[in-house]
């Protein structure tokens, strides 16, 4: 480690890899920003320690090979920059990934060429654990109900052809059935996204494509492979020109580097059969139990990103530390948690959820962080029915107070209303969520009424019950006529008021 140094007003802390991992014993699914913020960096810290039998094979396989490339050509050096704020910042030199593949389609539609390769390392004995971050639409279940998506294309193609996998699930079948011809001891699967009970949920697709294949396969798979769940917390946005200029201004001139917040956070199910790197000398929370932590996250912290990524574009915000400064917004944020989702969660008595929030909205103020708000805006189908609308029926069916859900009932609308891809000026911009072309037909209807009732009636995201439920389907299409009619801004400041 060398001192801190002063540039430009910036105090740099700079760490060095101490030690390079000996062999490999983690294949991670989903090469992105995250994974390389958060737990490549905390294996990192276990092979500074002297666990070297954990380096990481990580892997993507839907797309961005220039990242995989870019890794192999800086020999998989890359660096972290950890900002605690503007003027405050660590950089790590990571080594931990020692081997990248690529089995995706890349930009000019060409299959990458490792999935032998891949389908060997998740074969060898010395792989230990899985780990993923595909995001929720890699799991190909349906968000309403957590049923493998057997129709969809992608599922489909694994079936005609196990031995060529192309899916998260698929190619975890496909390496489970060569080690069990094999003899071999079954590795860990640790789901590492943002979903409740991601353990079980990673269980239930693997075992439902199984079934597709082999039943006894499947019981195997049932009886002897662990699914811990896990619940990762850290601020990683995606990385732009500003975010390069800014690392090149301290001297780290790193295509493949990422910048994040200070703050990590990581719960584990301490389940691991075939045995796992140290990680509680060095932060992580192994646990019993993972859930209340889990729901916490997903319901406080991305039920509360989701709100600013639905609301704050179309009142001209474009990061998360640029709405959090926003007044209608901090209201908004503060009765959502504190009095929509907390209501809904059952924590340990050491855990106090009005700090917690607290510690959220400075955590999103932090102005290092050009968190876009269009990042945390994707997917919206997949993620609502876990970040909003299963607490909300619970805090529904809970409550009578006609006014339970008057957060989410906006956050709802005010989704509805982005799902256009058009903002208040006529400007368009992309939708990327797997059920875009659905969304978009919904918009077809004249009246915003019937659009909010055609988006709510799409049983893959909503429960019949809750739109049935006068206090929140009537009051979603209150709060769309309302947005549509006098802008997101005027209508946030009438519905806020009128509470």
């Amino acid at each position: 480690m060398s001192p801190s140094d002063n540039h430009d007003a910036i105090e740099v802390v700079r760490i060095a890899s101490e030690n390079a991992p000996e062999r490999i014993g983690i294949v991670h699914l989903g090469l992105g920003a995250f994974h390389r913020a958060h737990q490549a960096q905390v294996v990192e810290q276990c092979i500074a320690g002297g666990e070297r039998d954990w380096g990481i094979c990580s892997v993507n396989i839907r797309g961005n090979r220039a990242l995989v490339d870019a890794l192999r050509d800086q020999g998989f050096r890359y660096h972290l920059a950890e900002y605690t704020d503007r003027a405050h910042v660590t950089l790590r030199e990571i080594r931990a990934i020692n081997e990248t593949m690529f089995t995706g389609t890349d930009a000019r539609g060409l299959r990458g060429e490792d999935l032998p390769a891949l389908l060997a390392r998740l074969s060898d004995p010395d792989t230990h654990i899985v780990t993923l971050t595909v995001t929720e639409k890699g799991y190909y279940l349906s968000p309403s109900e957590g049923t493998l998506l057997i129709d969809d294309p992608a599922i489909a193609a694994d079936i005609a052809h196990f031995d060529a996998p192309r899916t998260a699930p698929g190619i975890l079948v496909e390496a489970l059935a060569r080690r069990r011809q094999a003899g071999i001891a079954p590795f860990t699967v640790l789901s590492c996204d943002n979903m409740p009970d991601n353990g079980e949920r990673t269980r239930r697709a693997v075992v439902a494509l199984a079934e597709q294949r082999d039943v006894a396969l499947a019981d195997w798979i049932k009886s002897q492979v662990a699914f811990p769940s896990s619940m990762v917390d850290r601020i990683v946005p995606a990385m732009d020109e500003e975010a390069f200029g800014r690392l090149q201004a301290l001297g780290c001139d790193d295509p493949a580097a990422v910048v994040s917040e200070a703050f990590l956070q990581w719960v584990i199910e301490d389940h691991f059969p075939q045995g796992r790197p140290d990680w509680g000398q060095y932060g992580v929370e192994m646990v019993e139990d993972v859930a209340p932590f889990e729901t916490m996250k997903l319901r406080m912290l991305n039920g509360a990103h989701s709100l600013l990524a639905y609301t704050g574009p179309l009142m001209g915000l474009e990061t998360v530390a640029e709405a959090v400064t926003d007044p209608l917004l901090q209201k908004l944020l503060r009765r959502y948690m504190l009095e929509e989702a907390a209501p809904t969660l059952s924590m340990p008595e050491s855990v106090s959820l009005e700090d917690y929030a607290r510690a959220l909205m400075a955590r999103f103020g932090n102005d290092s962080l050009r968190h876009r708000l269009h990042q945390i805006a994707m997917d919206g189908s997949q993620k609502l029915p876990q970040r909003w609308l299963r607490g909300g029926e619970e805090r529904l069916n809970a409550s009578d107070d006609a006014q339970a859900l008057n957060a989410t009932v906006f956050g709802v609308a005010a989704w509805i209303r982005y799902t256009r891809g058009v903002d208040e000026q006529g400007r368009t911009y992309p939708v990327s969520d797997p059920m875009a072309d659905r969304l978009a037909q919904c918009h077809d209807h004249e009246r915003s009424v019937d659009r909010a009732a055609a988006v709510m009636g799409i049983e893959a995201i909503f429960s019949a019950s809750l739109v049935r439920a006068p206090r929140f389907g009537e009051q979603v299409q209150q709060a769309l006529a309302s947005i549509e009619q006098l802008g997101m801004r005027a209508a946030l400041e009438q519905h806020l008021a009128g509470v």
